[in-house]
């Protein structure tokens, strides 16, 4: 299968799905830096906290991800 056929299929994804194949294929070429994981899982950390605190609202994922 060429890469143009690949894509054609990859377009046909639900949105969400793409996003998936997406991050599949950039961590397959992108090297884990593990300085770079800590600092996103602390700042993941404190947007959880912030969230369950009630001081950040949530998005719906439906709302982040729909086509306009």
């Amino acid at each position: 299968m060429s890469t143009e056929e690949i894509l054609k299929q990859a377009l046909k994804l639900k949105i969400e799905e793409r996003f998936v194949l997406v991050e599949g294929l950039i961590k397959s070429i992108d090297k884990p830096d593990k300085k770079f994981d800590d600092l996103w899982a602390e700042e993941a950390d404190k947007r959880l906290k912030a969230y369950r605190e009630g001081r950040l609202e949530g998005i719906p994922m439906e709302e982040m991800f729909k086509e306009e």
